[in-house]
């Protein structure tokens, strides 16, 4: 069967890794993801399974959800605790609740971050990461991201816990460093849990374990996990020319441009982009999937 199955990778693991152990569970070679999570995180992580593999482009437009601990006092090179320390300051008081609070919302709407350093970034058709390893210096230009809702969940002598959700291309690793630069206090991510993708759910995600036990009853069919793209109906007599990769004409004021999951009586077709000058729905993804999936 293909489609989409939600992992919960562990820690101590790349989401390449993962990638290839669920290729073996399943012996499948068509095997992708969308969103990649450091070795030291974990949390969700989206897998795509054969012909599903072509829609992770579309998962990767999702917004996501995170849990994270920030440790105040250090400040890493890699933003995280696996980093170098860069910065240490021993005498400090956190503030309280309300004033941490308020800087958060700081944080919250449209931002520009700047991306860590050691991140999978290319420039000029190199990774981030690797080009810091090999000691060149490295300059990525900041982004505008969005945080939805940035929660206080728990204040410790020396940490906080807290509730992210963002969009898509936002680093958790920027935003606990620059909560501590906005608090006047070097700070580093202690750790991370991604608790959602789009419609991928911590909840119901699988285990490496539970995942051998189920096998390809953990793969759900790939619209299930679309909902962030709308959704557009095809009269059932032009579904065919739609399969063919075919325009289909469709005299709707639609935004041009806009990105649909295309369906005819129920059954989902693939993806298409609405063109305003030629009113039609273009295909850019057919599916024909087999019969009884």
């Amino acid at each position: 069967m293909d489609g989409f199955l939600d992992l919960l990778k562990p820690p101590g693991m790349s989401s390449h890794d993962a990638i290839n152990i669920v290729r073996k569970i399943l012996n499948r070679k068509r095997v992708g993801h969308a969103g990649t999570l450091d070795p030291a995180a974990a949390g969700v992580l989206p897998i795509a399974v054969g012909q599903a593999a072509r829609l992770v482009e579309y998962l990767e437009l999702a917004d996501k959800s995170y849990r994270a601990e920030i440790r105040f006092g250090i400040a890493t090179d890699s933003g995280d605790d696996t980093g170098e320390v860069m910065e240490r300051m021993t005498d400090f008081v956190l503030p309280g609740e309300t004033a941490i609070r308020a800087v958060l919302a700081q944080f919250t709407g449209q931002i520009e971050q700047a991306p860590p350093a050691h991140s999978a970034i290319k420039i000029r058709g190199k990774r981030a990461c690797d080009l810091v390893r090999r000691g060149v210096a490295v300059e990525i230009p900041t982004r505008t991201v969005a945080i939805h809702r940035l929660a206080l969940l728990a204040r410790h002598e020396d940490r906080i816990l807290i509730d992210v959700d963002c969009s898509k291309g936002t680093y958790i690793r920027s935003l606990c460093a620059d909560i501590g630069k906005a608090l006047g206090i070097p700070a580093t991510m202690a750790f991370l849990v991604r608790t959602r993708v789009g419609d991928f759910s911590l909840e119901d995600a699988h285990t490496i374990e539970a995942l051998r036990d189920l096998g390809e009853a953990a793969i759900l069919a790939p619209e299930n996990y679309l909902s962030h793209i709308e959704r557009y109906d095809l009269a059932p007599h032009r579904s065919r020319a739609f399969q063919n990769g075919l325009a289909t004409n469709e005299r709707r004021n639609l935004p041009h441009g806009e990105t649909f999951r295309v369906y005819s009586e129920g059954l989902f077709l693939g993806m298409g982009r609405y063109d305003r000058e030629e009113k039609a729905i273009v295909p850019t993804k057919v599916f024909l999937w087999e019969a009884g999936r």
